[in-house]
């Protein structure tokens, strides 16, 4: 009788050194190719393997920011959960203060998976360090 090999182990030890390796990925494509990872940060649209975008919202999470604004990608995302118009807030006085929070925010990996995801206001309320200005904002349009 002839049966096929068993080749669990494999899959096994190639799922685990590509999770071993997942992280070191990471920071490679940040250190040796910015445009590729600027450019991949920014398109939250972007197909990625779910163990890779995990990996990368934990290296946001840890500050690599090299490539990346958050204010410039996830607030206009958030803006939209919040149902503001960009340039409504563009023109408010706390524009700047606002960006400086999104560009500090100690969760920004958590944000660009929830952006990524399509997360929805509830939850942004949760962890936004602006959503309460948000929700102002969104009351006074």
């Amino acid at each position: 009788m002839n049966q096929a090999p068993n080749t669990s182990w494999w899959n096994r030890l190639c799922e685990g050194s590509y999770r071993a390796s997942t992280r070191r990925l990471v920071r490679e494509i940040e250190a040796e190719s910015p445009q590729v990872y600027s450019e991949m940060l920014q398109d939250l649209k972007i197909p990625l393997e779910p163990a890779f975008e995990r990996e990368v919202a934990r290296h946001l999470d840890r500050g690599g920011y090299r490539a990346f604004v958050p204010a410039d990608t996830l607030m206009p995302a958030m803006l939209q959960r919040f149902g503001i118009e960009q340039a409504s807030v563009e023109a408010h006085v706390s524009y700047q203060s606002l960006r400086g929070n999104c560009n500090a925010c100690p969760v920004a990996g958590y944000c660009w998976g929830a952006m990524r995801r399509e997360a929805g206001v509830d939850e942004c309320r949760a962890f936004c360090p602006n959503a309460a200005a948000f929700e102002r904002l969104a009351e006074s349009a």
